[in-house]
């Protein structure tokens, strides 16, 4: 019996195979580019209800000019970059609140639209909501039975 290891994925080799799958292999080269991001800075992803979710980032320290929050292409992306320098004067005993720059990508299923974000205490809440066009809804299929 023969064992196959894969130890890399070659996605453009595969997509020359697989006509009609563009979506796919473009969802899975995204999910393997964006998928090394480290852990700064935390967030939770919660569902507040039944099609609505919602990402918290803790930004504590970054001001409304630091924040950039961008959808393209199903891709939210949040930014923060300090613009603002600490006064020299400043001596710290201890610094432990993380200040530095960030990139967070979340890949967003079909269907998710972004309501809004706002801060509240240090945490950037992004609003998704699941909206599910009438085409794709299920329905209902009326039997007719015959005599």
């Amino acid at each position: 019996m023969t064992q196959f290891q894969l130890s890399t994925l070659d996605l453009p080799n595969l997509r020359r195979h697989a006509i009609g799958f563009d979506q796919l292999f473009n969802d899975l080269n995204r999910t393997f580019t964006t998928g090394q991001q480290g852990n700064y800075p935390p967030y939770n992803v919660i569902q507040t209800a039944e099609n609505n979710f919602a990402v918290e980032i803790a930004v504590a320290g970054f001001s409304e000019e630091d924040l950039d929050v961008e959808l393209k292409d199903n891709i939210l992306t949040v930014k923060g970059e300090r613009k603002v320098v600490d006064a020299p004067e400043v001596e710290y005993l201890h610094r432990g609140i993380g200040a530095r720059d960030f990139v967070r990508t979340f890949t967003l299923a079909e269907h998710l639209e972004v309501r809004g974000a706002t801060v509240i205490n240090g945490i950037l809440s992004v609003s998704l909501e699941r909206v599910v066009p009438e085409a794709e809804k299920p329905r209902k299929i009326a039997i007719t039975f015959s005599k």
